[in-house]
Order: C-alpha cells, then sequence, then structure tokens
C-alpha cells in the first residue's frame, strides 16, 4: 500500500498531466486513509475547483479550514471556490480570514451548538 505521501505526489503528478478526475480520486484515497492530514483535503478542494465543482470544492475546503483553521492557504482556497460558485458573501468571509491571518492574527472557529 502506498504511503500517503506516495499519494500526494501521485496526486500532484496527475495534476500536472491535466488528470483531474484521477487527481480527485488519488486525493480522495488521501482523506479516507487519513481524514485528519489537511494536505489531502486542499488538494483535493483545488483539484475540485480547477474541475469547475465547486460545491464540492468548498465542502472538502472547509474541511481542510476545520483542521487547520489559520492556514492562510486554506481560507484563500475556500474564497476562490464561494466566489466561483457566486456566493459572495461567503467568498468575501472567507477572503478576510485569509488577511487576517496573513497579518499575524488568529482565526477561532466557533464550536457547534450544543443541543
Amino acid at each position: 500500500m502506498a504511503t500517503l505521501e506516495e499519494l500526494m505526489d501521485d496526486g500532484s503528478a496527475a495534476i500536472a498531466i491535466g488528470e483531474l478526475e484521477e487527481a480527485v480520486s488519488v486525493f480522495r484515497q488521501v482523506t479516507e486513509t487519513n481524514p485528519d492530514y489537511f494536505d489531502g483535503w486542499h488538494a483535493l478542494a483545488m483539484a475540485l475547483y480547477k474541475l469547475d465543482r465547486y460545491e464540492e470544492a468548498i465542502a472538502a475546503g472547509k474541511h481542510a479550514a476545520e483542521i487547520d483553521p489559520n492556514n492562510q492557504f486554506a481560507w484563500s482556497s475556500l474564497s476562490l471556490a464561494y466566489n466561483a460558485n457566486k456566493q459572495k458573501e461567503e467568498a468575501e468571509a472567507a477572503g478576510a480570514k485569509a488577511r487576517i491571518i496573513s497579518w499575524g492574527g488568529k482565526i477561532r472557529l466557533d464550536p457547534p451548538p450544543h443541543k
């Protein structure tokens, strides 16, 4: 069985030669193997974005941001996907979070409400 690093390399190679569906498949393997692996979720989000599958890209990007809420790339990528999906308010909010992080700030995700 391939390691996460090997799978990530395979996914990146697929993107490099324009095999975006293959990249999505490989990055899904990565996220299934290790659901807490930020790079896998972020790569999956970007591959989906390149395929114009914006809602799926947003879902994967949100998962990446939950794993590492202070990662500027996560919020920048989410902003792109939201914008492409014509979700202006969400795009602006994600972009603002990316800027806050770039200025040295921190993002705190609110815990889910208790039932």
